[in-house]
């Protein structure tokens, strides 16, 4: 139906990717992590010049999210797939309860429901509605997703928990842009390659005095089993020494510190301000066209991270993804595979120029109306 739709040069936004991650990386900081030349690529990660780079991102995350002094900034190879089984083995004693509103969410909670000595609780809501954790005094550990990156549903608050509960955030895809404040939380972690336009393979969490306390407790505990790749004792001593325990990509690494360091200048609650103004955007355009709709009803949920917007079944939406991904004209703006709607699915990260947000909405506009 779109085969022969031409985009009106105006409309052609500066860079063509929107996707939800793998996010847009500036080609600047490419261009610049060439320039490192034989300095930073292909040397030793136990060296000085991979480790101030370590260092630099550690130190960086801490003032941009203004972390509690007593926090430690942990890093480790894997993303929040390994995460979860890392969580399971080195963090709960005995009961989990997982808040889940969407793919990534569920996925946590089956990662800890598939360990043998867990009780994983499931609290769920249907896919495109909102959920807010509670605290269960039953359980050691809250699981909650600040983003759900499948579906577009933001928290709109967090839980007090008691003393001997953990409050464990998977900020994959919001961390740095959907406002949070760190010190309620225990464990709080990120994917790289969301906001701040890394690469995947990493993980960056950020621990309370409490999480490590717990991790300790469980290390200690000489009949349970933790893989030594998942041994949070190895992940939080190589992070004091600005360092992984295996060694990591260099590349993914850089790239988050460029970003971070445009970040930092800005400063949180400034790019918080910049990812709220991109998501009235989104949701403005959707809400005046009769052939579009927020997926998300409830507004206080609606992400401004991530954003999911219906579309009128008569309009193939795919046929329109394609024609524009083979144009080279727009990537990566489809629906969640496992979703299975028709729909759009557009990130709204830091390097998403407001700009070029404005013109992939026109252009989809005029795409459909011109049927």
């Amino acid at each position: 139906m779109f085969e022969n739709f031409t985009v009106p040069k105006e409309l052609i936004p500066s860079d063509p990717r929107f996707g939800s991650g793998p996010a847009l990386i500036p080609v600047k900081h490419l261009n610049s992590m060439a320039e490192t030349g034989t300095k930073l690529f292909g040397t030793s990660h136990r060296q000085s010049a991979v480790r101030n780079l370590v260092k630099e991102v550690q130190e960086g995350m801490r003032n941009y999210f203004n972390l509690p002094k007593d926090y430690e900034v942990v890093l480790g190879n894997g993303g929040a797939t390994f995460l979860w089984d890392m969580i399971g083995t080195g963090m709960v004693q005995k009961k989990s309860t997982h808040y889940v509103c969407g793919e990534f969410s569920q996925k946590w909670y089956k990662a800890h429901k598939n360990i043998p000595w867990i009780e994983a609780v499931e609290k769920k809501v249907d896919f495109g509605k909102g959920i807010n954790p509670q605290n269960d005094r039953d359980s050691d550990i809250i699981c909650t997703t600040l983003n759900e990156t499948s579906t577009g549903v933001q928290l709109s608050s967090l839980c007090e928990v008691d003393d001997s509960t953990l409050l464990a955030v998977d900020a994959t895809s919001g961390a740095g842009q959907v406002p949070c404040d760190i010190s309620k939380t225990d464990f709080f972690y990120l994917s790289p390659q969301k906001v701040f336009s890394g690469e995947g393979g990493l993980f960056i969490s950020f621990m309370s005095p409490k999480a490590i306390e717990r991790t300790e407790k469980i290390a200690a505990d000489s009949s349970r089993y933790r893989p030594i790749i998942m041994d949070w004792k190895q992940a939080i001593d190589n992070s004091k020494k600005n360092q992984t325990y295996n060694t990591p990509g260099i590349c993914g690494i850089y790239l988050i510190n460029e970003t971070l360091k445009e970040m930092n200048a800005l400063g949180y609650d400034k790019v918080c301000e910049l990812a709220q103004k991109k998501a009235q955007l989104v949701y403005g355009w959707a809400e005046s066209k009769d052939y579009l709709s927020c997926y998300i009803q409830e507004k206080e949920f609606r992400s401004q991270a991530v954003a999911t917007i219906d579309v009128d079944e008569k309009i193939p939406v795919d046929d329109l993804i394609k024609k524009l991904r083979a144009d080279n004209i727009v990537y990566d703006i489809d629906a969640y595979r496992k979703l299975g709607r028709n729909q759009f699915r557009i990130s709204l990260f830091h390097n998403v120029k407001y700009e070029d947000l404005e013109k992939l909405t026109k252009l989809i506009s005029f795409a459909i109306e011109s049927l």
